[in-house]
Formats: structure tokens, C-alpha cells, sequence
């Protein structure tokens, strides 16, 4: 890959040494850190509790699942991208059961040329996803603010009996005066009163 900033994670989840030292051996740690792997459903759901992955790839079937229950489970409780390695003759089955989901599915036997051009898709999709979550972080943010200057507001107007205009200019002039945020002097009101 050119060079970028961000590294990204990835998880294997295989039962196969073999298949993992070759999706390893695709994976160059300028471009994709760390790099841990899987033998099973059961190891892979811990791996993903104690750490945060951008990518995961998983070769079918595991030992106590197929492993598209994964798959799609990932996609919906975190944002990495998940790519399914499937045999051909399932490939139409298992892709119609999780593209729904958003997880990307590649038939087996397939070049590496295709896998590694895949896991270009996943990182792009990945990078908008991540774009998209500090978007909701920020809206999110500035809710709570809201929400907390409307509540100092009217306890302003309950406690103090200013009318609306006064209790929000008496925020904005705390605010600007002490040079503080909105947020911080609402909760400073909603404290004291």
C-alpha cells in the first residue's frame, strides 16, 4: 500500500495453521498491526472483547461453528470490516444469508491478487465508517450540551425567575467571562441549584 498513518488491526480466525501463515504472509505490518489469529468462534469473540480490530478474516468452516454467525455478529456489535472465506460450492448460499449484514464473502480457492485487493475494499470501508462514528460522536456531544444548557436554563427561570432570553445570555456571558464551555458552566448551574 502507499504510505498512510493509520495501521490496521486484524484478527484471522481459522482452523488452519496454514491458511493463517498465508493470509499473514499478505499482511505487511507497515500497513496491518497487529496481526493475531483464531483457531475457533469461542477464541475469536474473546480476542474481540479484549481488543479492537478494524479487520477481520475468517476461513470456514470453525471447529464449534460455520462461522458466518461470526461474521455477521461482528458487523453488528463493532465497525470492522469482515471478509468470509467460504468453499465455492456454499459461496451463493452463505453470501445471501450475510451480505445483508455487510460482511464481504470470498469463494475458496481465490488468488491473492483477489484477497489482497479485497482487503483494500474493507480498509476504504472502514476509513468511511470511521468517519462516520466521529460525525455521530460529535452530533452526540453537542446533544448533551444542549441538553444541559436547556436544564440549567430552566432551573434559572424556576429558581432565579429569569425569563428564557436572560437565562441563556446569563450561560453564553458565565461562559465567555470565565472562558469556559456552554457545557461546563450548565453543569456548574445544575449543580448549585
Amino acid at each position: 500500500m502507499v504510505f498512510q498513518e493509520r495501521t490496521y488491526g486484524v484478527l484471522i480466525v481459522s482452523t488452519s495453521d496454514k491458511f493463517i501463515e498465508a493470509t499473514r504472509a499478505l499482511l505487511p505490518p507497515t500497513d496491518y498491526y497487529p496481526v493475531e489469529n483464531a483457531h475457533s468462534a469461542g477464541e475469536a469473540r474473546r480476542s474481540l472483547l479484549e481488543g479492537a480490530f478494524d479487520l477481520v478474516l475468517i476461513q470456514t468452516p470453525l471447529r464449534d461453528e460455520f462461522g458466518s454467525r461470526l461474521a455477521t455478529d461482528i458487523c453488528q456489535s463493532s465497525g470492522a470490516g469482515v471478509l468470509l472465506f467460504v468453499k465455492s460450492e456454499v459461496y451463493d448460499d452463505v453470501y445471501a444469508k450475510v451480505m445483508e449484514h455487510g460482511v464481504m464473502v470470498l469463494p475458496t480457492p481465490t488468488s491473492t491478487q483477489m484477497v489482497a485487493q479485497t482487503l483494500r475494499i474493507l480498509c476504504a470501508a472502514r476509513e468511511r465508517l470511521r468517519r462516520m462514528e466521529e460525525k455521530q460522536a460529535t452530533v452526540e456531544e453537542k446533544i448533551e450540551e444542549i441538553r444541559a444548557v436547556n436544564r440549567a436554563k430552566w432551573l434559572l427561570i424556576e429558581r432565579l425567575g429569569m425569563t428564557e432570553a436572560e437565562a441563556h445570555r446569563y450561560i453564553e456571558k458565565q461562559a465567555m467571562d470565565l472562558r469556559l464551555p456552554r457545557k461546563e458552566v450548565a453543569e456548574n448551574i445544575i449543580k448549585t441549584y
